[in-house]
């Protein structure tokens, strides 16, 4: 078996072409007027939000990968480096990130991590790079464990996260519209995410795919953009700030006042680490599955559509500041 094995880091290579595509998009619009609106503060929050997040990542990028090796010493599984590993590898890890992401707005110790990304109300290439600062407090690196365990190298397995990053870079943005059929049907599309970012009842919780939104269709998670309805983008409660220190960490923060709450129940503080974003004790706040429900009830037009699938009416149940 194999452990001295190394492959270059995408994302790193990539900061030249990132750098490139943002000041290509920014002068479109510029020149254009269409396709995505910059915002000076925001833009730069999103760029020191990556910044950070690439510190941390060399500053704890020790735990993940400790933790894969050790997965790697347990396995006797080695299947090698070619082309169709890497291939496969590849795949399956969008499968992976997939589960990662929709984990990402279903658990709120998860969300927590994530949030940060969905905090911009603009949606444009810097966006892409408004990336966590905690994500290795999250534990989702777990959900590599199957990928390791059946011979996938951990240095194969971080390079084809960093590629799948890498593929999602560039589908942040309003400047490019739909793509051909064929290619919407298979792949995530700017389309496809733009509906991810909205903080629109029907567009909440939905386009989880990294590379391949066929995941997203064979696990009824899809909602197409709609033409009637323009994609508003943040947080269902954006946070209204620009500081990258309350962006990181204002909802773990949320998360400690009110599990620290007096008067309640230990089920009850689990809950507001891990329920859906929006769980409340009272029922004072609005998960994304109540405010789907709640859209119904003034527009039952909408029942059945995209986006409303399945919604039930609002019911017992709480919630916090759920975000898409």
């Amino acid at each position: 078996m194999t452990d001295a094995l190394s492959f270059p880091d995408p994302t790193q290579l990539a900061i030249p072409f990132f750098v490139a595509a943002i000041l290509i998009e920014f002068t479109w619009i510029a020149l254009k007027h269409r396709g995505g609106r910059y915002e000076t503060r925001d833009a730069v929050t999103s760029l020191i939000m990556g910044a950070g997040s690439v510190a941390s990542g060399l500053v704890l990028g020790f735990i993940a990968y400790g933790f894969f090796m050790f997965l790697w010493s347990l396995t006797p599984l080695d299947l090698g480096t070619s082309l169709p590993v890497i291939v496969l590898c590849f795949v399956l890890d969008d499968l992976r990130y997939y589960w990662v992401h929709r984990f990402g707005h279903r658990i709120r110790w998860v969300w927590a991590s994530h949030v940060n990304h969905h905090s911009s109300q603009h949606y444009n290439l810097t966006t892409a790079l408004r990336q966590t600062w905690t994500g290795t407090f999250t534990f989702k690196m777990v959900v590599s464990a199957p990928l390791i365990l059946l011979g996938f190298h951990p240095a194969l397995v971080l390079f084809c996260g960093g590629l799948n990053l890498i593929y999602q870079f560039w589908i942040h943005t309003e400047a490019i519209d739909r793509l051909p059929r064929w290619f919407e049907a298979v792949m995530n599309t700017p389309s496809h995410h733009r509906v991810h970012h909205g903080r629109n009842a029907r567009y909440l919780d939905c386009n989880y795919a990294g590379v391949f939104i066929i995941w997203d269709k064979m696990f009824g998670t899809f909602v197409p953009e709609q033409a009637s309805e323009k994609v508003d983008y943040g947080l269902v409660h954006n946070i209204g700030t620009f500081n990258p220190l309350r962006v990181a960490f204002h909802e773990w923060l949320s998360i400690w006042r009110d599990v620290t709450q007096p008067g309640l129940s230990l089920r009850q503080r689990l809950a507001y680490a891990f329920a859906p974003p929006g769980y409340s004790h009272d029922g004072s706040r609005d998960t994304s599955d109540r405010i789907k429900a709640k859209h119904l009830v003034r527009h039952p037009e909408d029942r059945g559509t995209p986006g409303f699938k399945g919604a039930a009416d609002a019911g017992a149940g709480g919630s916090v500041q759920q975000t898409l």
